[in-house]
């Protein structure tokens, strides 16, 4: 057992070792969390707008967030993430008259089809489709009022406090209203479903359905998931009442922002700015040295009892404001059993700021450790060596 300054941790139920330190690191300025309510330094063609780090949830630009206005087929957001939520993506209906007579866009569903819950979440997020959306609802609750009522009880759970949904495709109704601030906090919840990020971050995508079900390829109406490097989706939406709205999130450097705009005219332009000015408040620093080993890895069965352990390469966070402190994790099995090649990969290295995730890297070994020889098989060696030793002689 090694003491200095180590704990055991259980990680994904897997015993660990883990050591954690401290570092000291000159901050840099604090930033306002909304200080670009009263100046707008961008041109923004929107009337609301927000940019989130998904990770801090701070908020690094904003115009009017919190203002209720309609927000048209980013809607759909919420729809489907409930319908991916529900699980069992391959579960199959038949679909009604009631599901699919809905005006507005549509993945082309007609009565008597036969469609997989994970087919509809594709019309939703790729084609817009308020049939998927209607479908989905009454498949999952029953009824349209039944489902906006847990789309409003999962809006309020996620902290939506301005958010009040009455269908879930978003066609303009009375009183279906949200805010910039609320849907970005319901695109970052979004994107952290792995399902639903699978589907709205392709730019086409191959789904069956019909009667009887046959191939079709879905288009992305989001053009930022072509055009924007670093782009994962989100969702595009537009009615007369609502103009047109946009909720993305874009991935450079470990850093996912997540834009929100709101009756924009120029919504594309509107994001390819907003993320332009966020990221180039983020600068990267090296958070430690991969060519230094970093800890010692006790060995069962070999010829060495410890080998060290090294990062596999240097942690680079990107951050905005430089941390006071930072602690590195390592996550370690208590020990390893021989043989042992380099290069292998052990554990692995987190770096917080106080609760934050910085950075994550694996754990190599710095060099290989064979199996320990067996004490017979060294004393025979040792023998025959000394017999052919004197025989040369």
């Amino acid at each position: 057992m090694i003491r200095k300054k180590l704990a055991i941790k259980a990680i994904a139920a897997l015993p660990a070792l883990c050591l954690v330190y401290a570092c000291a690191i000159l901050p840099g300025p604090a930033a306002s969390a909304r200080e670009n309510e009263t100046t707008d330094p961008l041109g923004l063609s929107a009337k609301y707008a927000v940019l989130l780090d998904a990770q801090t949830l701070q908020v690094l630009y904003a115009r009017d967030c919190d203002a209720q206005a309609p927000v048209a087929s980013t809607t759909k957001i919420m729809t489907a993430l409930l319908l991916l939520e529900a699980g069992e993506p391959e579960l199959a209906f038949v679909t009604t008259d009631a599901m699919v007579r809905v005006e507005g866009t549509s993945m082309g569903l007609k009565a008597g089809d036969t469609v997989s819950r994970h087919a509809l979440a594709c019309g939703m997020l790729m084609s817009s489709g308020n049939d998927a959306a209607n479908a989905a609802a009454i498949h999952l609750a029953g009824s349209l009022p039944a489902f906006a009522d847990r789309m409003n009880r999962r809006a309020a759970a996620i902290g939506m406090t301005r958010t009040h949904f009455v269908n879930p495709s978003g066609l303009d109704a009375e009183g279906h209203l949200s805010t910039a601030y609320d849907m970005a906090l319901l695109g970052r919840e979004a994107i952290m479903n792995p399902a639903f990020r699978e589907i709205c971050s392709q730019r086409s995508i191959r789904v069956s359905y019909g009667s009887p079900p046959y191939p079709r390829t879905l288009g992305n109406h989001n053009r930022l998931v072509r055009e924007l490097p670093g782009c994962v989706g989100i969702k595009t939406g537009f009615t007369d009442k609502a103009g047109r709205t946009l909720v993305s999130a874009v991935e450079r450097g470990g850093r996912l922002l997540i834009a929100v705009t709101l009756r924009a005219p120029n919504d594309w332009e509107d994001h390819r700015k907003l993320y332009d000015y966020g990221f180039a408040q983020y600068h990267p620093i090296a958070l430690d040295d991969a060519a230094l080993p970093i800890a010692k890895l006790p060995v069962a069965g070999g010829a060495l009892s410890h080998v060290k352990v090294m990062l596999y390469e240097t942690p680079v966070a990107h951050v905005r404001v430089m941390p006071f402190h930072i602690r590195r994790e390592l996550l370690l099995r208590p020990f390893e059993y021989a043989p042992l090649p380099a290069g292998k990969v052990v554990g692995t290295a987190r770096y917080y700021d106080g609760d934050a995730l910085l950075a994550e890297v694996p754990l190599v070994l710095q060099s290989a450790v064979e199996p320990a020889r067996p004490r017979r098989a060294q004393v025979k060696q040792g023998w025959w060596g000394r017999m052919r030793g004197w025989l040369r002689r």
